[in-house]
């Protein structure tokens, strides 16, 4: 075998550093490999981790924009109902401190603008009996169903319901009170009551009138037959005062017919103001004593029945100022106030004694020395019988005042 040379020893050595360094690189360049492909999965990894994030925070983000806008809406669907519902509603929170006050409240109880923020015994204060009631309330946390309750003024009457709030820790929040006026509906519970108690007079009491007045006419008759100048001087005066009682005691009873029987009506449209003006001159009154004005509608009614009433109203005014040695200064005005047409008619005189503003329609009811009692009583029957109301009062600056409100027609209210 042949000796190497230093260079082929050389050549070796070299070739064997050159395949280590290769290995090295090889080595090297496949851990290279393993570690980007370990990168690039933990990339990717990374990137779906977030990609899921981002999709749930989308999500949520969806949901509180839903929950917000359904907040939104319950709470614009609470307002319209609050503000458009027909009823009254006031919320008043446990110090009696006026939290809410709807439109309707406002109407009914004519209350200004505002009113949030206020104490209710203060903002209710010409309606002190409502205040009462919900004050009664928020100190028991009893709650109030349906009672009525009756005011000064308008409106008179209210249906009430007041309910207590209470918080998770059976705590007393808050009281809410509905109330609807009721006037118009006790007033026409009244008209039919009315109408009723008429019905049953006039059953009752016409028979027993026509006999009494048969009665009468036969001793003014035979008081006419006897001659006064034939009669002993001291025995006339007693003819004269049979002939008075009985003429009078006649129109009591032909009066009190009129009332209790019922009167056949021929209804037709009615301009109002040309009632009015044929029963004022029926007054013979100066022009200065008498005014009309405003505006009167048409109504469905008996023209002449209507115009009696009417006249007998203006006369009634008529002779309380001249028994009062008062110049007559009637004043009638009319007014529309859909569904109805309202009439008031005031005067100058005394007025009504206060004892008898209740009782004034009742039947022989008067304050004239020699009234029958009857001529309001008929009055009232035919403005009823309309299906109209009437009603007095005495004005502030002195004199009597009666209104009269009755049905428009429907095509012209």
């Amino acid at each position: 075998m042949s000796t190497l040379t230093i260079a082929g020893y050389a050549l070796i050595a070299i070739t064997l550093a050159m395949g280590v360094v290769l290995f090295t690189l090889l080595v090297s360049l496949t851990r290279l490999s393993r570690r980007s492909k370990a990168a690039s999965s933990a990339g990717t990894e990374a990137a779906i981790m977030s990609g899921a994030l981002q999709e749930a925070l989308t999500r949520l983000r969806a949901q509180e924009r839903a929950t917000a806008a359904r907040a939104e809406a319950s709470e614009r669907l609470a307002g319209q109902i609050i503000t458009g519902v027909g009823a009254g509603l006031i919320v008043v929170d446990s110090d009696g401190v006026v939290e809410i006050v709807n439109p309707a409240a406002r109407r009914i109880l004519g209350l200004d603008a505002g009113g949030e923020g206020r104490p209710i015994l203060d903002l209710l204060a010409d309606a002190a009996p409502l205040a009462e009631v919900i004050a009664d309330t928020l100190r028991s946390s009893v709650p109030v169903a349906r009672r009525q309750l009756r005011l000064d003024g308008y409106p008179s009457h209210l249906g009430v319901s007041v309910s207590p709030l209470s918080g998770s820790d059976g705590r007393l929040q808050a009281a809410v009170c509905l109330f609807t006026d009721l006037t118009e509906v006790i007033a026409l519970e009244e008209q039919l009551r009315l109408k009723e108690a008429l019905a049953g007079v006039g059953e009752l009491t016409a028979g027993l009138a026509h006999e009494f007045r048969n009665g009468l006419a036969t001793i003014h008759g035979y008081a006419r037959l006897l001659d006064p100048a034939r009669l002993p001087e001291p025995y006339r005066p007693y003819i004269e005062a049979i002939r008075q009682e009985t003429t009078a005691m006649g129109e009591v009873v032909t009066n009190f017919l009129n009332f209790a029987r019922p009167e056949p009506l021929s209804m037709l449209a009615l301009d109002l103001q040309s009632i009015v003006d044929r029963a004022a001159a029926d007054q013979a009154l100066e022009p200065a004593d008498l005014g009309i004005g405003g505006e009167f509608g048409h109504v469905m009614g008996d023209d002449v029945l209507l115009r009696q009433a009417l006249s007998n109203l203006m006369r009634n005014s008529v002779e309380a100022c001249t028994a009062a040695g008062v110049r007559p200064s009637i004043r009638v005005h009319g007014t529309i106030e859909p569904p109805h047409a309202v009439l008031t008619i005031d005067d100058n005189g005394p007025g009504i004694p206060v004892d008898s503003l209740s009782r004034i329609f009742r039947p022989f009811v008067t304050t004239k020395a020699q009234g029958t009692g009857l001529g309001l009583a008929i009055v009232q029957k035919v403005i009823v019988s309309h299906n109209g109301r009437i009603s007095a009062e005495n004005r502030p600056e002195g004199g009597a005042r009666f209104r009269i409100q009755l049905p428009l027609i429907p095509s012209r209210q």
